[in-house]
Parts: C-alpha cells; sequence; structure tokens
C-alpha cells in the first residue's frame, strides 16, 4: 500500500488520558509518520456526554455510538481508554472481529477476563497492546513479554498504585494520619471520589495479575490475588517501622514457589529503607523483577496521570501500526507453563505483630510458647512499658500465613492479650 495511504484510529474514551491521546496524535503527527512509515488518522472518538465542552479536540469526530466506532471495517488501530469490564470488552471483541488492531489501559478487565480478548485476538490474526494498564509510563509489560523471554522471572514485586503510595509516604513523612492524607490526596486530584478501588487494593491486584500472567506464562486471574488495602495502617504502625528502619508500602508481589505454583497477594508492607523499593517517593510507582540470568531489575517512574499514560498508549500504537505496516504481528499470550495458584494460606513471609499486652511477669514467655506451638519462630521482640500494660511487637522469622493466622487466634484468647491485634508482613530476609 501506498505510504501515504494513513492508518485509521478509533478512539474510545474522551477523559483525562483520552484527551491528551487525542491531542498528542494531531500535535505529533509528522513524528508518527516517520517512526511508523505511514500517517495516522483519527477518524472517529466515542465519548459517553456528546454536550461536554473539550478544548483541543475535533466536535467533528466524536460520537456517542461506540458499537459503530469500534466495529467499523475501514479502521486499523483501536484505542480502548473507558475502563471496567462492560461495555469495553464487547467494543474490543467488535473492534477484533472488525480486523482491528487493540490498544487499551485496561487493568481490570485483562485481569478478569484477559484469555477471551487474548483468544480473540489470536484467532483473528491481529495484535492487543497493554502498557498503560499496569504502571503508567513505567515500560513493565514490553520487558516481560519481549525482552526477558529467554530468562526465567523467579519474582516480581512493586508499587504500582500512586494513591496509596502517596497517602503512605505523607504518612510517614508528615507523621499525619490516613484520613487527613486521603483528604488531601482527593483534593490534589490522586484520589478519586470514591478511593476503594487504590485504598482497598483492587487497583493493584488488578495490576499483579497481570504481571503474573506475564512472569510466569500462566493465566491469572484477579481473583487468585489474595489483597489487603492501607485503611487499616494506623500512624503507630508507620512509628513502629520507622523504629526498625523499615517504611510502609503496598506492595503486589508474585513468586514462583517451591512447588512450582504461583505465590501472590497485595498487601501493606514493612521494607527495610536498605531496599530500593522504599525510596519511591509520593505518586511514584516502580516495579523489582528478580530473574534467573538477568539477577535484578528496577523500573521506576509516574505511575499515572494523563501525560505519562498517554506516553504509554502511544508507544503501543506506534509498535502495533509499525506491524500493520510490516504485516507482521507482536507476542500473543503465553499460558505454556499454567502453573497452579499457592493457597494464600501457605504462602510464607517474615510478620510483625504489634499487641496490648498486661504488663506482668510470665506474658512474654506465653506469647512466644504460642507462637511456637504453631510453627512459628520469633526474630526480634520489642517491649514497651505503659503502666499496667504493655505495648509488644514481635518480628517472625519466615511464616506460612495459616501459621500466623492460627497463633493470633490463640493470642486473642489469652486473658493477658487484649483482642486488638495489629499484623504486617515485612520484606526481606
Amino acid at each position: 500500500m501506498d505510504e501515504s495511504t494513513p492508518l485509521k484510529v478509533a478512539l474510545l474514551g474522551c477523559g483525562t488520558v483520552g484527551s491528551m491521546v487525542a491531542r498528542l496524535l494531531i500535535e505529533q503527527a509528522d513524528d508518527l509518520q516517520a517512526r511508523i512509515g505511514r500517517p495516522l488518522e483519527l477518524v472517529g472518538i466515542a465519548v459517553r456526554r456528546l454536550e461536554l465542552e473539550r478544548p483541543g479536540i475535533d466536535r467533528t469526530l466524536l460520537t456517542d455510538d461506540a458499537m459503530s466506532l469500534a466495529g467499523r471495517p475501514d479502521v486499523d488501530l483501536v484505542i480502548e481508554l473507558l475502563g471496567g469490564i462492560e461495555p469495553a470488552r464487547s467494543l474490543i471483541l467488535a473492534a477484533i472481529a472488525a480486523g482491528s488492531s487493540v490498544v487499551t489501559a485496561n487493568k481490570a478487565l485483562l485481569a478478569e477476563d484477559g484469555g477471551t480478548i487474548y483468544a480473540a485476538a489470536e484467532a483473528a490474526g491481529v495484535d492487543i497492546y497493554y502498557e498503560a494498564a499496569v504502571a503508567g509510563a513505567i515500560p513493565i509489560i514490553r520487558p516481560l513479554r519481549e525482552s526477558l523471554v529467554g530468562d526465567e522471572v523467579t519474582a516480581v514485586m512493586g508499587i504500582v498504585n500512586g494513591t496509596t503510595n502517596f497517602i503512605l509516604d505523607k504518612m510517614h513523612t508528615d507523621g499525619a494520619d490516613f484520613a487527613d492524607v486521603l483528604a488531601e490526596a482527593q483534593r490534589l486530584g490522586y484520589a478519586e471520589t470514591d478511593p476503594t478501588a487504590d485504598v482497598e487494593g483492587y487497583d493493584a491486584a488488578a495490576k499483579a495479575a497481570i504481571l503474573a500472567s506475564l512472569a510466569f506464562h500462566s493465566r491469572v486471574k484477579l481473583s487468585d490475588v489474595s489483597r489487603e488495602g492501607i485503611t487499616g495502617v494506623t500512624s503507630e504502625d508507620i512509628a513502629a517501622a520507622k523504629e526498625m528502619g523499615c517504611v510502609i508500602k503496598l506492595l503486589a508481589r508474585c513468586a514462583l514457589s517451591e512447588d512450582g505454583t504461583i505465590a501472590l497477594g497485595v498487601h501493606p508492607t514493612m521494607v527495610p529503607v536498605s531496599h530500593p523499593l522504599a525510596a519511591i517517593p509520593g505518586a511514584y510507582n516502580a516495579v523489582f523483577i528478580e530473574s534467573r540470568h538477568a539477577g535484578r531489575l528496577m523500573f521506576m517512574g509516574p505511575g499515572a496521570g494523563g501525560s505519562p499514560t498517554a506516553s504509554a498508549v502511544l508507544g503501543d500504537l506506534v509498535t502495533a501500526a509499525r506491524n500493520r505496516v510490516r504485516g507482521t504481528r507482536g507476542p500473543g499470550e503465553s499460558t505454556y507453563s499454567a502453573r497452579g495458584i499457592t493457597p494464600a494460606g501457605r504462602v510464607s513471609s517474615r510478620y510483625y505483630v504489634s499487641m496490648t499486652v498486661t504488663d506482668a511477669p510470665g506474658v512474654l514467655a506465653q506469647v512466644a510458647t504460642c507462637f511456637a506451638r504453631h510453627d512459628v519462630s520469633l526474630q526480634a521482640v520489642r517491649q514497651e512499658s505503659q503502666g499496667v500494660e504493655a505495648r509488644l511487637g514481635v518480628m517472625t522469622h519466615l511464616a506460612m500465613e495459616d501459621s500466623i493466622n492460627a497463633a493470633i487466634a490463640d493470642l486473642r484468647s489469652m486473658a493477658e492479650v487484649r483482642p486488638q491485634i495489629a499484623v504486617m508482613r515485612v520484606e526481606g530476609a
């Protein structure tokens, strides 16, 4: 085909990211053409509300009939930025059926039903790219999908939600309470009016499922991810972490267990200040990869926002467009390993357990005996007298979650131990 013939692009969604993508397609048209070998032509933008003002966007491109736009047979590339499961899934499948390659940032859909999307793309002979679905502008999908396919990844760990990292960072540096920092994050635009997806860990869990699927060549779903948010993190937890030379981060962690299954979860975690992830500030994201031969790799950068995410979308668009021009395809889904998921209760970690106990002789010994009864050994103990009571903090060696839970249940039955017991994972040996 003539090099002057444009590749036609349809955009589904024109929010913060979508409007930035639309503007960059116009502003950088010459550069994009030089990189691809053919021009790109934006032929339509699907929106929910036509009446809204969208500065810099040609109103003649707007339509509220997303399905008709997605299914246009003359479109080469469809960008989906609506989010959520439906109608995004139906629109992407319609685009694929019409022969379009798809670029998406939809982590929820890929974590929930990525298999359906991948299978449809494979059958139609088109591409599906999704770098923007995890960690914004940070290039992490392509390294796992392409650069490291000759290696064996053993673990992927990271800060993949900017909102929670901003909140925990402010709690650590300013000593503020969770509720106050959340309100500040909402004022600054880092947190949504309903922050549940972020602060309860759902957003990070979806990203963990995608990362685990790529790293371990297995199909991993959102429901496979053990999840805990940060709403229970207190200023006391932050202070305890500081005393132990740690900071608290919401970590997504995926690793191979000894039996070859995948252990994965999202949890508030105490991270030693010597670890590279401990220094990640504000709303930034970072992903830490361990592999057999390449060793340790870390990717860090802005994890959210219109410009960073639009950068990742355009990167995928250029790649998909180049493939279109050359008549080739990028990598599809790799699930040859078909690894199982380690039951959450069988996943090992170090833990920090804090509790209030009666300040009397023999109580510490009773607590230690309770842990030992459930095969949990203690690495360190901190005790602070508060009159008739004492604040007790214990650091464990590696222990399975089931063992920790059983020990905590027994502790709560002891008269000398108050029932409010805080438990947090600790990263590192």
